[in-house]
């Protein structure tokens, strides 16, 4: 990597940050795209968020992303914030813009649907579709539901109480019909019901934990299951859903291209998706 007096900086704001992929998959792109970026990590303590913000931008910063603990606290420092973004309540890409403008986005929405198109799943248009968990991978997938005009969005996780409150909220601001259910054996039950598509949006599963209290027969054709989880590339959930026949996907495509979108964002220029892909494969 050679850097110069016209090197056009990004990177990742995170605290802490020593674990980000994201270094590996960026500087692989930029280096297939030829251009004279790089892109760093930064670990910025919660308390510092304000200044670093001001810092990246002063220094002439294209922009950055985000991750834990800074997605959330980002949305009021900035000049600007797109629909989907205030909706999933955080940003994971900031752009600086060249009037001097600061403006958040979230890639994660659009992410998801980019990998099910990769992937040869069909969207859930006009179907039903069961999402596990409330938190905010949730909210990005009930954004990409809606964008992708789903029928229906059941809402499943163990606190009933925020499943409600994400229903309602998808239904109010994103115009998609939504309910609840609690994470028991008759709403999940209730939850697959006719669905098209599952999506897993928890962390069950992750690096060999506990996965969700799904019953195998539950998980047939014509349901698609979707699990956000990347390590291990094939969870629990994934496992038995291939086994009965059912398509499956991991997280990694969704990873890959929400990294990819910030970069378009960035550069204005088409992102090298599989260059990207490989690299994160060789972090992982």
């Amino acid at each position: 990597m050679r850097i110069t007096g016209k090197t056009q900086l990004v990177g990742v704001i995170g605290y802490p940050v020593s674990h980000t992929l994201s270094p590996a998959m960026h500087n692989a792109a930029i280096a297939e795209l030829g251009l004279d970026w790089v892109y760093a990590p930064f670990p910025v303590a919660p308390d510092r968020l304000p200044e670093a913000v001001r810092g990246l931008q002063a220094v002439g910063a294209r922009g950055f992303n985000a991750t834990i603990p800074h997605k959330e606290s980002l949305l009021p420092l900035l000049d600007e914030v797109s629909g989907e973004a205030a909706f999933i309540g955080a940003v994971n890409t900031v752009l600086f813009h060249e009037d001097g403008r600061s403006i958040g986005y979230n890639t994660d929405a659009e992410g998801f649907l980019r990998a099910m198109d990769e992937s040869g799943i069909a969207p859930p248009a006009g179907e039903k579709a069961a999402v596990m968990g409330a938190g905010g991978a949730a909210r990005a997938v009930a954004a990409a539901l809606a964008k992708a005009k789903a029928r229906k969005i059941v809402i499943v996780n163990r606190t009933f109480e925020k499943a409600e409150a994400l229903a309602a909220e998808a239904d109010a601001a994103i115009g998609v019909s939504a309910r609840a259910e609690p994470l028991t054996e008759a709403g999940i039950a209730s939850a697959l019901d006719g669905t098209a598509l599952l999506v897993n949006a928890t962390s069950a599963g992750m690096d060999g934990s506990a996965g969700l209290p799904i019953d195998a027969d539950a998980l047939r054709p014509p349901l698609a299951v979707y699990d956000i989880v990347y390590s291990p590339p094939q969870t629990g959930l994934l496992k038995t859903a291939a086994q009965n026949g059912c398509k499956t996907l991991n997280g990694l495509g969704m990873l890959t291209h929400q990294g990819a979108i910030a970069l378009e964002r960035w550069t204005g220029l088409k992102a090298p998706v599989e260059t990207m892909r490989q690299a994160l494969l060789a972090a992982l």
